[in-house]
This record gives C-alpha cells, sequence and structure tokens, in this order.
C-alpha cells in the first residue's frame, strides 16, 4: 500500500474526507461511537494524524511558544525556582493546547537560535535586552511577554517587587545590629568582580533592583558594604565568592545574596572557614525555594511566588497571542515578596557579646 491519507481512511469506512479529518481535528464535530470508528481504521491503516507542519502551514501558526533564557538551557532542568517557574508555565500553556519550546539567548559560532525556531510568540524571562536574540524576536514583531524584565512600551510583562524584598532583607539585619555587610550579586560576565562598584545600568533587571534595595536601605543606616559580582552559570562561581568575602581580616558580619541558591554556598564556604552561621555569620538569601528550608540552619530569606509568576506569564502570552503583537492594552504586573526570618540570621558576635556582659 502507497501512502495513507485522510482519503484513504474515507474510502475504507465509505465516509468523507472531511469526516475523517475532524474526527482528528474536531473531534465534537462527530458522535463518539463515529469517531471511535474513524481512529481504529486509522491506525490499522498506519495513519497517525495529520501532519503537523502542513497543519501550521494552513492555519499561519505552530501551536508553540518559546521562553528565552539568559542562561543555557541546563540551567532550567537543575535550578528548582527555574523549575517550578517553568512547570506553572507549561501546565497553564498544556491547558490551552500551546507547547514550550526552550530557548538560550547565548550566540554559538554567531547563530542566535531565536532567530530560526518556528514559535507563534515568547516570554523573555530575565535576558540582557541587548542581546541579539532579544532583538531577533523584537524583529519578528512577534508577541511578547516580559518577565523578570524592565518595563517596555506595549509589551506586557509580570515581575515581582525585587527592590522591595532587598529592601526588607537589609533592614532585618540592620534591626540586628549589622553594620558592615557583604552584597553578592549576579552579572553576566566570566570573573568575580571582587570590591566592585557596579553601574546599576549594566546588571540585569532583578540584580539590579535587589542591589539599589540593599543600598538604599544599608546606606540610610551608615553601613559599610563589600560588594561582590558573581557571574551567571556557576556553583564554583557562589563557593569562591563566599570564600573571597569571608576569607580576609576585615570580613563583614552578614550578607545578603541574590538567591537563595548562593547563600547555600556562602554557608559552605563560612563553614568550611570555621566560621558559625548565624553565631559569627548571618546569611540571606532570595526566593524562598525548597533548599531554604533543607539548609541547616534554615535559611532567612525573601519569598517570592515563582509558580503565581509563571502562571501569570502564560495567562499574558496566550492574551498576547489573541490581541497579535501590538496589543491595544499591555498589563505590567508587579508581584509581592515577603520577608521570611528563619535560623541563619541573627545579631553580630559584637552585638551579642555586649548583651551578654
Amino acid at each position: 500500500m502507497g501512502k495513507v491519507t485522510l482519503q484513504t481512511i474515507a474510502d475504507a469506512l465509505g465516509v468523507s474526507r472531511m469526516t475523517v479529518s475532524n474526527a482528528f481535528s474536531r473531534p465534537d464535530q462527530l458522535s463518539a461511537e463515529l469517531r471511535e470508528r474513524v481512529l481504529a481504521a486509522a491506525t490499522e491503516l498506519g495513519y497517525v494524524g495529520p501532519d503537523p507542519r502542513a497543519r501550521a502551514l494552513k492555519r499561519g501558526t505552530t501551536g508553540a511558544v518559546g521562553v528565552l533564557l539568559t542562561d543555557s538551557l541546563a540551567y532550567a532542568f537543575t535550578d528548582e525556582v527555574a523549575m517550578r517557574f517553568f512547570s506553572a508555565i507549561a501546565e497553564e500553556l498544556t491547558r490551552r493546547g500551546l507547547a514550550l519550546t526552550l530557548l538560550s539567548a547565548a550566540e554559538t559560532d554567531g547563530h542566535v537560535p531565536a532567530r530560526d525556531v518556528s514559535m507563534d510568540g515568547a516570554l523573555v524571562y530575565s535576558c540582557d535586552p541587548k542581546s541579539p536574540a532579544v532583538d531577533w524576536l523584537l524583529k519578528r514583531h512577534l508577541p511578547l511577554v516580559y518577565v523578570d524584565q524592565t518595563d517596555r512600551p506595549g509589551i506586557p510583562s509580570v515581575n515581582v517587587d525585587d527592590r522591595g524584598g532587598a529592601r526588607a532583607a537589609a533592614r532585618h539585619l540592620i534591626d540586628l545590629g549589622h553594620r558592615r555587610v557583604g552584597l553578592l550579586y549576579s552579572i553576566l560576565g566570566s570573573e568575580l568582580e571582587v570590591d566592585a562598584d557596579p553601574q546599576p545600568s549594566a546588571l540585569a533587571h532583578a540584580t539590579r533592583e535587589r542591589y539599589l534595595g540593599w543600598k538604599q536601605e544599608l546606606g540610610a543606616a551608615g553601613a559599610e558594604t563589600v560588594n561582590i559580582g558573581v557571574p551567571i552559570g556557576g556553583r564554583d562561581h557562589h563557593y569562591r565568592a563566599g570564600r573571597a568575602l569571608l576569607d580576609r581580616p576585615d570580613r563583614p558580619t552578614a550578607v545578603l545574596c541574590f538567591s537563595d541558591v548562593m547563600a547555600t554556598d556562602v554557608v559552605r564556604a563560612a563553614q568550611d572557614l570555621g566560621l558559625r552561621v548565624p553565631e559569627d555569620l548571618s546569611v540571606v538569601g532570595f526566593d524562598d525555594s525548597p533548599v531554604a528550608l533543607q539548609l541547616r540552619p534554615t535559611l532567612t530569606t525573601v519569598r517570592q511566588d515563582f509558580t503565581e509568576k509563571g502562571r501569570l506569564a502564560a495567562t499574558l502570552l496566550t492574551e498576547a497571542l489573541a490581541q497579535g503583537a501590538a496589543p491595544a492594552r499591555a498589563r505590567h504586573h508587579m508581584l509581592p515578596t515577603e520577608l521570611v526570618v528563619r535560623e541563619s540570621t541573627a545579631p553580630p558576635p559584637s552585638v551579642t557579646a555586649a548583651a551578654e556582659r
């Protein structure tokens, strides 16, 4: 037998080609009994369904949307915050009949994946707005939603109150009596930036907002800071940053970290140096990911709802798909954050000793 088509099945059953087509793409148009007959005949004849590529050409859509990441794609499967965020996106998109494609914003031998992958729209997640991949998505005039990005006119967005959460974390340390605090934040470079004085405009959106929140609160209290920029893309960078911060005679009494994962590696570095957390060093993370409760001592952190962030981002994207690349109304959402105080923070040793005398 030659190639099996919709017409082949229709001829075998004595029904119209449209009836067979409806069995696959519009099952509500057929009775359950007739649809079962069509599908059984298709299986017997070795037909698996309409060619998705032909269907996409006919409809002018692919049924798939992209998520653009600054980091490598491995990050999406190893970082618990990212996994929960992507899980929420995938669950929402599946309900709406859409597939998900993960894309790296990184260039490979000058090639930009976002330029060639077929998709109906995309989520731009915590990317450098000047990257070629973001530029290509804009040039393609695809419906977009920004997540953890600086708002752009005409593009819906979802952010969390990074600055407010960072200020609450810094205020917590000030209230405990800390006046020399380490700041560990993410950068796009490849080397640690020790004792750095970063230009906020050069930082990614979430990093910039958290850094400014820390600096505003600590500066108002007259506290000193030790700044270290930590390259994205490897746990070894976190640990080395912790050692660089703590293995010095003027080490801080507390550390504010960009993420819970970073804070976990700082605690490990502190323990390797013989420092006790929180007796000798207080550590604060950001995200309230599962690792915050797994760590010993449990981690003081700033909670964000990454599941709601993913659900809302997917909802906005489906709305943007319905409206086209230039929505009449681009909604910008700011989700709240909350300080969660646990066991990894306490007054600095000098304050504790004075209180005991």
